[in-house]
């Protein structure tokens, strides 16, 4: 606990807060975090994911409020960060135009899964014990 404020809750507001700026992060590191060449808004497809992580960006800070009522929120955000960060690496892996993203996103995405996922393991742990 730090303060008020257990380290899950600020985890999840600060996860939440990055998954709203993906379009700024977009544009000042465009090779570690767009999937595409150009301009953000050239992709209809970025655009969309910049919609979906944006939306659960706001979930997750609305979630740090209370982590217990917002598990599966939580588990849901922790598996497919790893599903995400596994696949765009083995994109990146095969298209050397994509290699930034090694570098970028799937160390972030991995870094949400495993973070969010022990918080949530160790507050099991608390509550159990």
């Amino acid at each position: 606990m730090i303060g008020k404020y257990s380290l899950l809750q600020i985890a999840l507001f600060v996860f939440g807060l990055v998954s709203c700026l993906l379009y700024p992060l977009s544009i000042v590191w465009p090779s570690g975090w767009s999937w595409h060449a150009g301009a953000p808004m050239a992709s209809h497809y970025f655009m969309m994911m910049v919609g979906v992580y944006a939306t659960l960006g706001v979930f997750l800070m609305v979630a740090a409020r209370n982590p217990a009522a917002n598990s599966s929120l939580i588990w849901f955000t922790v598996v497919s960060s790893a599903v995400h960060a596994l696949i765009m690496a083995v994109q990146a892996v095969g298209d050397p135009m994509q290699r930034g993203h090694l570098l970028g996103d799937v160390p972030a995405l991995l870094t949400v899964a495993v973070v969010l996922g022990g918080l949530m393991v160790a507050q099991g742990r608390r509550r159990g014990a």
